[in-house]
């Protein structure tokens, strides 16, 4: 019912085919998810609008949003009457907003790119429309050097980990702590498997990909993982609660001295949250003893 409004005033405040053909680059674009606003900004394009603004400085932080950037409301339900007073040239749409395309191509012309999906590669995907952004704003070679610099960055955070340890690293179990019971396991088709790997390192059981890249376990599944250094991705606010459970003082990578923790990080972002991820990871890494994974 509330879109069905949306569109009969849309349908009186713009003449049907107020959408411009896209004849140019686009210079005036709105961004309604968080990793393709951070693709933006990494094309040095500033949105004119971008959804939830606070929750992505919240959660995404990096790369910093413009301080007045205009805040389009939620992501799956952005403020369309705030948008066509804005009047971008273009809006960039998430799997989110699928229902809301016919709403939003009355405003303006609507790219519509698939985020995070167990049948795609998700670092790839956002890699490719990167590029896919890169060529029609006109900012190619902009983009060549920006991912050129990223591998060369994620590949350095791995050498840093190699130099620590001396040499071979054992696998890395990357987790995100929910509850002192419950964790999400990153695996196959994360952002975080791809920093790892772009690192050199490995993963000691990513699993089948799934949509976001995660599958929900139980702190007591960790208990299988007798060789693996197991970092756990900040933030995490009930530390003491979970430390004060027997069965976490005797895990064995708690035992052995092969547990680290990140600094916050966002975990669902474009493909340049790989260069934060990995050397969020590194930096976690560098704390644990040499001496505890011989």
């Amino acid at each position: 019912m509330r879109y069905a409004l949306i569109c009969l005033a849309l349908s009186l405040m713009l003449p049907f085919g107020t959408a411009r053909a896209e004849l140019a680059p686009p210079e005036r674009i709105a961004a309604l998810s968080w990793s393709l606003a951070e693709l933006l900004i990494e094309l040095d394009v500033r949105p004119v609008g971008v959804a939830d603004v606070a929750g992505y400085r919240q959660w995404v932080v990096h790369p910093a949003l413009p301080e007045d950037i205009p805040d389009l409301g939620l992501r799956q339900e952005p403020n369309v009457e705030l948008l066509a007073a804005l009047a971008p040239d273009l809006m960039l749409a998430s799997d989110q907003q699928a229902d809301l395309v016919p709403v939003l191509e009355r405003i303006a012309p609507v790219r519509l790119i698939d985020g995070f999906d167990a049948a795609q590669d998700n670092a790839g995907a956002s890699r490719a429309a990167y590029l896919d952004l890169a060529r029609l704003t006109g900012r190619e070679a902009l983009a060549r050097d920006r991912l050129a610099a990223l591998d060369a960055r994620i590949a350095a955070a791995g050498e840093r980990v190699r130099d620590h340890f001396g040499g071979p690293v054992p696998p890395v179990l990357p987790i995100r702590l929910l509850t002192p019971e419950s964790l999400r396991l990153h695996g196959a088709n994360s952002m975080v498997l791809a920093a790892l790997e772009g690192m050199g390192l490995e993963h000691p059981a990513p699993g089948d990909p799934t949509d976001w890249g995660f599958v929900q376990k139980r702190v007591e599944d960790l208990a299988d993982f007798e060789r693996a250094i197991v970092v756990q991705i900040g933030p995490f606010a009930e530390r003491d609660a979970l430390e004060a459970r027997p069965i976490w003082q005797f895990m064995p990578f708690i035992r052995a001295g092969r547990y680290a923790e990140t600094r916050p990080a966002w975990t669902f972002g474009g493909v340049f949250s790989l260069g934060y991820l990995a050397e969020a990871l590194a930096d976690a890494l560098l704390t644990i003893d040499r001496e505890a994974v011989r």
